[in-house]
């Protein structure tokens, strides 16, 4: 079962005011409170289903749309629907937790292994210059770099039928401590879990 991170400052929200949990209720605050709007959600479901639509063909981007709802939120029942769908919890299933679960940390995993490959092409590259690369300077970077990847973005499909070349994981450093001992691996890597 997948854990919530920081759940101390997240707010719930009940499906209706009468709705109680016999062991969470305080989670969800006093009762009567933090309540889903689904009578709204309802009466703008056809203008919810247009801007899924308007999104999903291109007639609109993402961020404009944003801007659009943004702009007299409070006012824009569009908006303010939008933002009680996402209050709903969409499915309470183990297994389909546990599937984006797992789902989460193979996207994960895909991201480091590419940055890994990235980084390790980088440093051939600045071998190939003529830079001398030092294991300590290395031991700083993380290939769990994020500020690049569009989780929900536009990809190309055009290339999935390429075959990509070999992996090759020697890099030519020498990582034999210098002084001894080895650097201490940054926070939370080499670390026993």
């Amino acid at each position: 079962m997948p854990r919530i991170r920081n759940w101390k400052d997240l707010t719930f929200y009940r499906p209706t005011k009468r709705t109680e949990y016999v062991h969470i209720d305080a989670l969800f605050g006093e009762s009567g409170r933090n309540v889903i709007d689904f009578d709204l959600i309802e009466s703008q479901f056809r203008h919810l289903m247009r801007v899924a639509v308007s999104v999903r063909e291109g007639a609109i981007s993402s961020t404009l749309l944003l801007r659009r709802l943004r702009a007299g939120s409070r006012k824009n029942a569009t908006y303010t629907a939008f933002r009680e769908v996402g209050r709903v919890i969409t499915d309470n299933d183990p297994v389909e937790q546990e599937r984006t679960a797992k789902f989460n940390a193979l996207l994960t995993n895909a991201v480091i292994f590419h940055n890994a490959l990235d980084i390790a092409e980088i440093v051939r590259q600045l071998q190939e210059e003529g830079y001398v690369i030092d294991p300590e300077d290395l031991a700083h970077i993380s290939p769990y770099l994020t500020e690049h990847a569009r989780r929900f973005g536009e990809y190309s499909t055009h290339e999935l039928g390429l075959v990509p070349e070999a992996y090759d994981p020697h890099l030519d450093v020498d990582f034999s401590p210098l002084r001894g001992d080895a650097p201490p691996a940054p926070d939370g890597y080499g670390q026993a879990a």
